[in-house]
């Protein structure tokens, strides 16, 4: 990333250059991106194709003022952070769903970040409701965030007996844990962008993925709540977790809340593709 595509994505977040990789500065970042970038899918929807190459993905969320899912959005803030003299590292992750049970490899991508003032910290732009703030990463105890009560732990092993590491405690999977669910399961070993590919593939195409089967654009808010477009249905949560929702009638209702609370610029309201439907 050259230096004037560093200036831009820093604009788009509305913060200027830092002078060192620092943990405050990661912290002030990782917030902005959350409030500013939206997390959303519309790109499986609207024919788009997902490339997941630097260049493209600072076409797609700084020129273009868009989101994405978890491998844009943290494949393009790792490569900011790694500009700005952050050691960063991308770590593969898969998901748990329903009943615990884990989902594909390279299910999510996350960053482990090293700061200029000591420390790993786990980064996270990209899984929708989650921490606003970086995790310690070698922290075992619980984490307060205003997204919840985080805890970061040695993984038990999988359904085929297998805790990841070659046995070595050091190398261990880690489970990501909020609020007393786990969230995700963490692989330490680094690994490179083109990794995923495989696995953005799958959510771009597979009938059984969350992502083809429904709409989503969502942003945490200046006040700590979070909004969220589902189709025609726009939810506020606050803070507290009160929630308020509602129907758009309209397409022009519906391309300017894209507009005015994300940013997002569309000539036509996305719909869930081949079903015709919209949530």
């Amino acid at each position: 990333m050259h230096s004037a595509q560093v200036d831009a994505y820093l604009r788009r977040l509305g913060v200027e250059h830092p002078a060192w990789p620092t943990v405050d500065v990661l912290l002030e970042l990782h917030l902005r991106h959350l409030r500013t970038v939206p997390f959303e899918n519309l790109s499986i929807h609207l024919g788009e194709e997902i490339v997941l190459e630097e260049k493209r993905l600072l076409d797609k969320l700084v020129d273009a003022r868009r989101g994405g899912f978890c491998y844009e959005l943290n494949g393009a803030f790792g490569a900011l952070l790694a500009a700005l003299g952050y050691d960063v590292a991308l770590l593969a992750a898969r998901v748990y769903g329903d009943e615990e049970r884990l989902g594909i490899p390279y299910d999510h991508l996350a960053l482990r970040v090293r700061t200029v003032d000591g420390g790993d910290w786990l980064a996270d732009v990209g899984f929708g409701a989650h921490s606003h703030l970086p995790l310690a990463f070698g922290e075992r105890g619980e984490q307060e965030d205003p997204g919840g009560t985080f805890r970061i732990v040695e993984a038990q092993p999988d359904a085929a007996g297998v805790r990841g590491g070659h046995d070595t405690m050091e190398a261990a999977d880690l489970d990501v844990i909020r609020d007393g669910r786990p969230q995700y399961r963490l692989e330490v070993r680094p690994r490179v962008l083109g990794d995923f590919v495989a696995g953005a593939w799958w959510h771009s195409t597979s009938p059984v993925s969350h992502f083809t089967r429904s709409l989503v654009c969502s942003r945490v808010t200046e006040d700590g709540g979070r909004i969220t477009l589902s189709g025609r249905r726009f939810t506020v949560t606050g803070a507290d977790g009160s929630r308020q929702e509602r129907e758009l009638g309209t397409d022009e209702e519906v391309l300017g809340v894209y507009r005015e609370r994300f940013g997002i610029e569309l000539g036509s309201v996305p719909t869930v593709r081949g079903t015709g439907r919209e949530s």
